[in-house]
């Protein structure tokens, strides 16, 4: 049996499963780097290396996996693969998170509000 609790049930063990399937995958540092910066804004795999600093090879495969996730999508644009976060609710708890923890490390709060504003 489900608790209710402040308004809100608990979510079947299913829906816990897999929310921790894709917080295990933001647990990567750099694919934690990559969706930030797809939230951003779209890009191709060899910018995106550019950006994380890592070798083409492991950036496309850490792609592949937030892909699998369905935590980003990607689009052929000729013969380049171009990836973007089309969940604005994935986009809010990443900007969240790192924001908070950005924020804290410079000794101010950011609130939620202004994340979500932040960029899309």
């Amino acid at each position: 049996m489900a608790a209710d609790i402040g308004g809100f049930e608990d979510p079947s063990a299913e829906v816990l499963a897999e929310a921790a399937a894709a917080f295990g995958l933001l647990a990567s540092s750099a694919r934690l780097h990559l969706v930030w910066a797809l939230a951003q804004g779209e890009s191709d795999v060899t910018h995106l290396a550019d950006r994380v600093g890592g070798a083409l090879p492991a950036v496309s495969q850490h792609l592949a996996k937030l892909k699998l996730a369905g935590l980003v999508r990607s689009r052929r644009e000729g013969r380049r693969q171009i990836y973007f976060v089309d969940d604005p609710d994935v986009v809010t708890v990443v900007r969240v998170m790192v924001g908070q923890l950005a924020a804290r490390a410079e000794g101010t709060s950011l609130s939620v509000r202004s994340l979500r504003g932040a960029g899309g």
